[in-house]
């Protein structure tokens, strides 16, 4: 039983795999469930053996990349007496370097950005996307609304909008490298700008280096 289930999981990583080449190459709207099952050497009714339809499959990929909400909800706490301004700062600048850092993280939000139509097909993953990221800047507008945070908003800059600023920077940058690797380097560059976009926001933003 224990060999069976292995082999289950490493047929799903199969065709996981398999439909991230194809995505990549191809496009997303112009890749076919028969085309990913050959590519990864299963049948077709392995793959819906595992996923529902291509916009599960879509949804699974993109959670390979994706810290889990409870993970989030951690990170952005700052436990132990920690800033939490300083923990959002930190995870902003930990996912942008690692574009450079973790190849399929580059690979499948090249295709998120770049490769992606969210036709009626991917409507079910476009929708848990978009869900997605509400949940994110939500996350962040009450980390900004937060006593002792909000305080050290600039004049005339709220939660709501501190968080989709930061949010837009953030999409921003994760466009621009996948498109051109030149336009920045994410492992130098990226303390700068997250740092930048601080204080443009909060009235004394002193980092430690």
């Amino acid at each position: 039983m224990r060999r069976t289930k292995e082999q289950a999981e490493q047929t799903r990583a199969d065709i996981l795999a398999a439909a991230e080449r194809l995505f990549l190459e191809k496009g997303v709207a112009h890749s076919t469930l028969d085309q990913i099952a050959r590519a990864a050497g299963v049948t077709r009714g392995a793959v819906y053996w595992h996923f529902e339809n291509k916009a599960h499959l879509f949804h699974e990929m993109l959670s390979q990349v994706r810290l889990p909400p409870e993970q989030l909800t951690e990170r952005l706490s700052g436990c132990g007496g920690v800033d939490p301004l300083l923990s959002l700062r930190n995870l902003c600048i930990e996912a942008i370097e690692n574009l450079a850092l973790a190849e399929q993280k580059r690979r499948i939000f090249t295709i998120l950005l770049h490769r992606c139509e969210f036709t009626d097909e991917l409507r079910e993953a476009e929708q848990r996307h978009n869900a997605f990221i509400k949940q994110f800047i939500e996350m962040v507008e009450n980390l900004f609304a937060r006593p002792g945070c909000r305080e050290r908003l600039l004049p005339g800059m709220t939660p709501r909008l501190a968080a989709r600023a930061l949010h837009a920077l953030i999409l921003g940058l994760f466009t621009d490298w996948t498109r051109d690797p030149q336009l920045f380097d994410p492992l130098t560059d990226t303390r700068a700008l997250i740092d930048a976009q601080l204080r443009g926001l909060l009235g004394e933003w002193n980092p430690p280096e």
